[in-house]
């Protein structure tokens, strides 16, 4: 065999040679051993079947065609042993195909007899470095199903959690609730005026504390709900949301216009809800707007097809874009508008469910436009 610099990235890994041909086992030993290698030589395949199981190996170089035992048996019943270790089967030019049966069979690769130092040596380095990333990716798969098992039993405990919190905060709220309610209908008429405000200040803090409780489940549930895909009509959908929104808000003339807008392939009950909470909102911030309006509808951006709802309401500060979807994140005063702050975040986890992206721009005084994409059919 030539000699070869010593340039080796697995150095101190730990091969097997298992070749009936003394002179060879004791050669690759060698120049091996050189190389950095630990090295442990064996004439017959019984041999190395023993000393796989007295110690680990990282590669087995076995020639094919020995007595009693043909290198293919030998490296199945090694991996039997190990199922890491990786092998390279010896063979000589007249059995290459038996050799691609080996490989075929599960080694990583072969080299024909006789062969240089300089042809065996990066054969054995690509086959350790293989070993070592199937290594690596076995070590990350297990800490992925780790880190997955242990989310999961954090997503129970945060469940039960919630609604046994849920449950317990409820039973003194509805009394909060219910005997300010009482108190109000009975002897409202004799209190004087400052404590009849103080008492529906006290009943307003109540049901806006129950309309928390009731977004906070909602918002824990959304991640476990199964998603019913069908082709949707968003138009109708979306005309239907208005119906029931422009009926509870008679007193509050808003022109709207409805674009042709595409079918979209989706939840019907949870994209419902996005042009709930959209809707809901355009309505709510162009309340104290005169020639209030709104528009639904969708345009070409960057080649893609992009819905928006837009209203010409408060609007919101740019600077403070990064807080929009933010679980209980209000860009105003409760005095100013009522709500709880989880809609919008309700909205996004909903269109990223559904593989799509929701943002937004805004001017103070001037409206918002919310877009969003989904997957168009």
């Amino acid at each position: 065999m030539e000699e070869c610099p010593l340039n080796n990235k697995n150095e101190g890994a730990r091969v097997l040679i298992v070749d009936d041909e003394i002179a060879q086992v004791e050669a690759l030993c060698n120049t091996l051993s050189e190389q950095g290698y630990e090295v442990q030589g064996c004439h017959r395949a019984e041999d190395g079947l023993a000393a796989l199981r007295r110690g680990s190996f990282d590669l087995l170089l076995s020639d094919l065609m020995m007595p009693g035992m043909s290198g293919i048996e030998l490296m199945r019943q090694a991996q039997a042993i190990d199922a890491s270790l990786v092998t390279v089967i010896m063979t000589g030019a007249g059995s290459i195909d038996s050799a691609v049966e080996a490989m075929r069979s599960g080694a990583l690769d072969y080299v024909l007899k006789p062969f240089k130092l300089s042809v065996v040596l990066p054969v054995i380095e690509r086959c350790l470095a293989l070993r070592r990333l199937r290594r690596e990716n076995e070590a990350l798969s297990r800490q992925l199903r780790e880190h997955a098992a242990e989310l999961e039993a954090t997503n129970r405990e945060l469940d039960a959690f919630t609604r046994s919190a849920s449950h317990d905060l409820r039973t003194p709220l509805n009394a909060v609730i219910g005997f300010s309610g009482l108190l109000s209908a009975r002897y409202g008429a004799q209190l004087a005026g400052e404590a009849r405000e103080w008492l529906q200040q006290i009943e307003r803090a109540g049901l806006r504390m129950n309309a928390l409780i009731e977004d906070l489940l909602r918002l824990s549930h959304l991640g476990k709900q199964a998603l019913t895909l069908a082709p949707l009509d968003l138009r109708a959908l979306v005309k239907d949301v208005l119906e029931d929104l422009q009926a509870a808000r008679a007193d509050h003339p808003v022109v709207i216009r409805v674009g042709a807008l595409p079918v979209a392939m989706g939840d019907g009950g949870l994209l419902r809800q996005v042009f709930v909470n959209l809707l809901s909102n355009a309505f709510k911030f162009t309340r104290k707007t005169a020639n209030a309006s709104i528009e639904v509808d969708s345009e070409m951006q960057n080649g893609e097809r992009v819905l928006f709802v837009r209203d010409n309401g408060s609007g919101f500060d740019m600077a403070q874009v990064h807080r929009l979807f933010g679980a209980f994140e209000r860009l105003h005063s409760a005095e100013e508008f009522d709500g709880t702050g989880v809609g919008l975040s309700i909205v996004q986890r909903i269109v990223q469910r559904h593989g799509g992206r929701i943002w937004a721009e805004g001017r103070p005084g001037y409206g918002a436009t919310f877009y969003l994409t989904l997957d168009w059919v």
